[in-house]
């Protein structure tokens, strides 16, 4: 992490929400983030077992409308969109020319001509100057609209009552990766049913002049489910125990997303894109390595970059290394030969100059509860 002081980073307009709860602050992409308020593990369980609310309002938001929206989104994004309906959520890359990856972000589509991208804090403006390069002969209009939005995170398997409470139309009907435009509180937003912690949840984007208001009516409303804050601390366990890619972590401009198992969202068949040419090349060319994930078989917590060995000997390092509460040990993602990618590998994690035994795990290290159809 960068070294940040307080004089220059951002903060959400829940920032005076953060103090009274007790949130404690910290330098995160450049903006002043809680990172927790009780505690990581009982926030972690609180999503896990009931249900929680986060604060993303760091998250960018960019819009993309005009008669050539639709065909511009195409080039850009890996996955296809020719496949979007309105009112549909599809995750998805950006790549450079040579493959590597601008961001992993959402799309999100109104119509034909409107959609709505979703996209990590700190490429905001990275990615906006992307789109807008790629822009100039379409007929296209690209805002970025991140300073009057925020973003809030209910997660956890009463999400859908406690916001029911709040919104006169029906949540249910909000399907997995979908969305609506609907009052909530009395407030205009759009109601996502999206997430990055393996729950049902949903993802609210209101203005901003309206989020100090709307989390307060959500924490008032959330009483009867002991709703609690919960801070960035949480917000990675949760995604590591899915095996959620992070930008910076797993996957960056330097990356082959192949290798990252997200070949998924990488429709090399659909019409041309940004980066195709090259990302057929690599899987013609077949991964020289692959993300897996490692679970210790003893006590220790691993931390991104910490050494992976073989009987001693390095094979890799680690994206991203914590300690699972749901598990109760140590998990962590990392790049290996495929030769030690089978699930039920032993490898192990140097921690503090210990070789720490550990063993290969095929993501998610849980299974999923979000509600799919």
């Amino acid at each position: 992490m960068s070294q940040e002081t307080s004089s220059n980073l951002r903060t959400t307009p829940l920032i005076n929400i953060h103090k009274e709860l007790g949130g404690k602050l910290v330098p995160f992409a450049g903006w002043q983030m809680p990172i927790q308020y009780q505690g990581v593990i009982p926030e972690h369980n609180c999503v896990r077992n009931g249900v929680g609310i986060f604060d993303v309002s760091h998250m960018g938001e960019i819009e993309i409308q005009g008669s050539s929206a639709k065909s511009l989104v195409q080039k850009l994004m890996t996955n296809d969109i020719d496949s979007m309906q309105d009112n549909q959520a599809l995750y998805t890359l950006m790549c450079m020319e040579h493959g590597g990856v601008v961001d992993d972000l959402l799309v999100h589509r109104f119509s034909e001509d409107h959609y709505f991208l979703c996209v990590n804090a700190a490429n905001t403006e990275k990615d906006f100057q992307w789109i807008l390069k790629n822009a100039a002969s379409f007929d296209a209009t690209v805002r970025n609209t991140s300073h009057e939005t925020s973003q809030l995170a209910i997660q956890g398997k009463h999400s859908e009552a406690l916001l029911q409470k709040l919104c006169e139309g029906p949540l249910s009907k909000i399907r997995y990766y979908h969305f609506k435009k609907e009052k909530i509180h009395n407030f205009e937003g759009i109601i996502a049913r999206t997430g990055y912690t393996g729950e049902d949840g949903f993802e609210v984007y209101v203005n901003e002049n309206h989020a100090e208001s709307l989390f307060r009516a959500i924490l008032e409303a959330g009483k009867e489910f002991d709703l609690q804050p919960i801070g960035l601390g949480a917000r990675d366990t949760l995604r590591m125990e899915m095996g959620y890619a992070l930008y910076g972590n797993e996957i960056s401009e330097d990356s082959k997303p192949l290798e990252a198992g997200l070949g998924w969202v990488i429709k090399l068949g659909k019409e041309e894109f940004i980066g195709q040419a090259e990302l057929k090349n690599q899987k013609d060319a077949g991964n020289i390595r692959k993300l897996v994930g490692v679970r210790l078989l003893d006590r220790g917590v691993p931390r991104p970059h910490y050494r992976v060995l073989k009987n001693g000997t390095p094979v890799g390092e680690l994206t991203s290394g914590t300690f699972s509460p749901s598990l109760n040990t140590g998990i962590g993602l990392c790049y290996v030969s495929p030769e030690y990618a089978e699930p039920g590998t032993k490898l192990e994690i140097e921690i503090r100059k210990l070789n720490v035994p550990a063993e290969v795990v095929k993501p998610p290290f849980l299974p999923t509860r979000v509600k799919k159809d």
